[in-house]
């Protein structure tokens, strides 16, 4: 040990930084790298050394020594290092790193070039800058080749570093470099740091070329700009998955925050709530830019419908937003070329709660086609947002029924645009028959809790002989009960008109046969009392008739719907 600390003096010393330190710098790291490799093999030797004496006493002076060795060669690694990164910002580029990951891999042609056994004794004393092997230097570019010695040189520094208990100091320094490269690019891909109250005020000849440039941006810096960053740390940090992974972090936080602030923001903005913007987006391109304008656009679209605040129509009828929300839906099923690249980039998170279930059927379009399974699930995610943001808009009525009414009004509406569009091909006949279920099971509540006054208020057995007085009772307790009833739902309305006759069969069928016995049973006693025996069978059915006509319940369109109504027939809808 004692011989690895005299080496190690005699190597380090040679490049101490402070002795040389009115000369030009002069790297280790040149030509074949035989000085580097003895330096690297050096402290490795040093560091064995000081964990044999720090088992033997924590006091030693030869511990001491061996410090401050360790301290004079990471300061020249650290050295090296930043020379490295700074002469290689060119050859280091997000682009070339990225698109060399692509075509060999990266991590082993880099751990391949310190592999001391595929080093030949010819190559050892070679004085050519490359350090890859012959064949592979027939394959690759001048380029590539500088490109693939910085990366091993660099990964060879930050092993020894993190090993020798300096990896801080190490990533220090990277992420001085590689953050300011960051910074850099999306400086001058003209990406602005713009905030809500910002957006809001500009107008919108002024904000679409900015969201252009940021969209073009967006393209470049996930799949280029961070992504080659991302494979950049994952190779010179190799030795440390989690180095890797905070350094990553460290270099592109900002630009991150400041690149998707961006779209945040515009989320927030009620420009996004304009049909013609929002389908023009669409309309943008089929390239790579196109697609991610327009899934940029979707994700504010769900954000949009997140953030609603309109108020519930007075009726329970279709809520504008629902209408809204489906015409946009149905116009992006009309898609069918982009609807794959369009969604593929705003997936749903992979953790959601939903059951797989929810997303997909075994009838559905999708089939065995993972891009129609992803487009989806993403519909469906989509369509759910909305339904959660009706059942909140539910709970703001005063009355139980008309809550229920509203929601089986609302969900009809999508089942029906699903199932009479594209939709239906992608969300499958499982999923329109369970949501058609649904429909179902909030008209029977809207009935049990709108209409039980009236239906319990007649006995059990209706041609049963009951007391006079009770004859009275139950007629009196009816005809209180479907007055009331009547008076507060004539005012209720149900747009579809299918869905609106099952209603009145259905209240019919519960209501008259019952009424009809009790009425045929008692008539009698009490013909020319109309205090007492106000309705004849058929005067219930014509009222019922009457209801859910009622004008503005909610099926008023605003605006922003009927654009999307238009555009949607225009496409032939």
């Amino acid at each position: 040990m004692d011989e690895n600390i005299d080496y190690a003096e005699a190597v380090i010393m040679k490049w101490n930084l402070d002795t040389h330190r009115h000369e030009k710098f002069s790297p280790l790291f040149v030509d074949d790298r035989k000085e580097a490799k003895i330096f690297l093999e050096a402290v490795t030797g040093l560091r064995s050394a000081m964990h044999y004496y720090v088992k033997l006493s924590s006091n030693s002076q030869k511990i001491i020594r061996a410090q401050n060795l360790m301290q004079i060669a990471m300061k020249r690694l650290e050295e090296e290092f930043y020379v490295i990164l700074s002469a290689n910002r060119k050859n280091l580029d997000s682009e070339s790193v990225s698109s060399r990951s692509s075509t060999v891999s990266a991590r082993s042609s880099i751990s391949e070039s310190y592999n001391e056994d595929e080093i030949s004794e010819e190559e050892e004393q070679s004085t050519t800058p490359s350090r890859t092997s012959p064949r592979a230097e027939s394959s690759i570019s001048e380029s590539d080749k500088a490109l693939d010695v910085a990366m091993a040189d660099l990964k060879s520094i930050a092993d020894c570093m993190i090993a020798s208990g300096y990896g801080k100091e190490c990533v220090n320094i990277y992420k001085l470099i590689r953050k300011s490269i960051i910074d850099e690019t999306l400086y001058y891909l003209g990406v602005e740091k713009l905030n809500h109250s910002q957006m809001q005020k500009m107008d919108w000849n002024v904000l679409e070329p900015k969201i252009k440039s940021w969209l073009h941006a967006v393209t470049i810096a996930v799949k280029t700009l961070f992504h080659g960053e991302r494979i950049l740390c994952d190779i010179v940090f190799s030795s440390s998955e989690k180095i890797a992974e905070s350094s990553f972090t460290e270099i592109s936080r900002d630009a991150a925050l400041t690149l998707f602030s961006f779209a945040e923001n515009f989320g927030k903005s009620k420009k996004i709530l304009s049909p013609e913007k929002m389908f023009r987006a669409l309309d943008i391109g089929d390239g790579g830019a196109g697609e991610t304008r327009r899934s940029g656009m979707l994700a504010q679209f769900e954000a949009a419908i997140q953030k609603d605040s309109s108020k519930t129509p007075s009726g329970g009828g279709v809520h504008p937003l629902t209408r809204y929300v489906m015409n946009f839906l149905v116009f992006l099923g009309d898609y069918s070329g982009a609807i794959s690249d369009i969604l593929a980039d705003s997936p749903v998170t992979a953790h959601t709660p939903l059951p797989e279930s929810y997303f997909s059927s075994p009838t559905s379009g999708g089939g065995e086609d993972p891009s129609a399974a992803a487009i989806t699930a993403r519909l469906a995610w989509l369509i759910l947002v909305l339904l959660c943001k009706l059942d909140g808009k539910a709970v703001l009525y005063n009355d139980v029924a008309l809550s229920y009414l509203f929601l089986a009004n609302n969900l009809n509406y999508v089942v029906s645009k699903v199932r009479n569009s594209n939709l239906g091909l992608l969300m499958g006949l499982e999923w329109i028959w369970n949501n058609r279920s649904k429909v179902n099971r909030y008209l029977a509540n809207y009935e049990r809790m709108g209409w039980s006054k009236v239906i319990t208020s007649l006995p059990d057995d209706p041609t049963a002989d009951i007391p006079p007085e009770e004859v009275k009772e139950c007629f009196r307790r009816f005809n209180l009960g479907f007055e009331e009833t009547y008076k507060k739902q004539i005012s209720w309305v149900i747009p579809d008109p299918k869905l609106r006759d099952e209603v009145k069969i259905s209240l019919a069928k519960k209501i008259v046969p019952g009424y009809r016995a009790f009425y045929l049973k008692h008539r009698e006693n009490y013909i020319g009392v109309e205090s007492i025996v106000r309705y004849a069978p058929e005067d219930l059915n014509n009222y019922l008739s009457d209801l859910f006509f009622a004008a503005g319940g909610g099926s008023r369109t605003s605006s922003y719907e009927s654009y999307a109504e238009s555009t949607v027939t225009s496409r032939g809808r």
